[in-house]
């Protein structure tokens, strides 16, 4: 999968497109869902919103009723701005902690900086969404398209503002980042656990939670769409825990949190299609969060 490339999920009325987050390939997966009511799903940086576009239209759809986004993380929601703007007639869904935010991004966007330094150079300032615009999500609720019913469910274990999609038409899940990342051709999932809210019960409660669904397919909010299993979310509990333990064992060996991102960032084995900069940039946001958790641990 190239940037750019529209991918066909069989059997179903579901594509994605990579919108080439970060320039690289395949991190940034947008799903666009081609039922009586068509709808995104998350927008990507707001940087890719050409490309995404594009891709609407090479699907065949001219007109969208909903934007839904899995959480307001701006590399989910950066583009729900410029994308209502693009289809005036489309509902922005978001879990309702996050509306303020995509109203008002400011403090989202100070946020942002704060957590990903230097990887802003990948970013652009979010559009922001009108009040009229936004229909606030929770645990429980259903969005209508027409053919199919999706089911929101809460999962706030990598933040707060975090729900799942269940499309029961075409038994797809989209995970948002609460199933983790497979970084294309990896035989195992990336842990994400980025600052500042993340939580690993929850996270595993989460993973749970998507088990018991069971879907046909996972909708990875990166890297595109998989078969799924339930053992599939018995490893990501796995991998977050046993994550967990490798930063807190270092933190008490080197008693200095710099050095602890430090050492994280310089000992990592380069992720593919990643490669060396995206990989430490990632093990440096993902330290950070953790570092977070074990003081609201303590």
């Amino acid at each position: 999968m190239a940037i750019g490339d529209l991918t066909a999920v069989d059997g179903t009325d579901l594509y994605y497109v990579d919108v080439g987050a970060y320039d690289v390939q395949g991190y940034g997966s947008v799903y666009i869902l081609d039922a009586d009511r068509p709808a995104v799903v998350d927008t990507g940086l707001g940087t890719n919103v050409d490309t995404l576009l594009d891709a609407i239209d090479e699907v065949g759809i001219d007109h969208l009723n909903a934007i839904l986004t899995t959480h307001i993380h701006l590399d989910h929601a950066g583009g729900a701005g410029f994308l209502a703007e693009a289809f005036p007639d489309a509902t922005v869904y978001t879990h309702d902690i996050g509306v303020r935010h995509l109203i008002d991004p400011s403090r989202l966007v100070a946020g942002t900086k704060a957590a990903v330094g230097d990887q802003w150079q990948y970013y652009v300032d979010p559009k922001p969404v009108p009040q009229d615009r936004i229909e606030s999500l929770d645990d429980g609720d259903e969005i209508y398209l027409g053919d199919r019913t999706v089911d929101v469910i809460h999962a706030p274990g990598h933040a707060p503002h975090q729900v799942v999609f269940h499309d029961r038409g075409d038994d797809l899940l989209f995970s948002g980042d609460a199933g983790g990342i497979r970084p294309e051709g990896a035989a195992d999932l990336f842990p994400t656990s980025p600052p500042v809210n993340f939580d690993l019960e929850a996270c595993i409660a989460d993973a749970e939670t998507i088990a018991e669904r069971n879907p046909d397919r996972i909708c990875f909010g990166h890297f595109g769409a998989a078969p799924f299993s339930p053992d599939l979310m018995d490893e990501y509990g796995t991998v977050l825990t046993e994550w967990v333990e490798q930063v807190r064992t270092k933190r008490a060996e080197l008693d200095d949190d710099d050095a602890v991102i430090d050492y994280f960032a310089e000992t990592a084995e380069t992720v593919e299609p990643w490669g060396e900069r995206k990989t430490r940039a990632e093990y440096r946001l993902n330290v950070k969060g953790v570092l977070g958790y074990l003081d609201e641990e303590n």
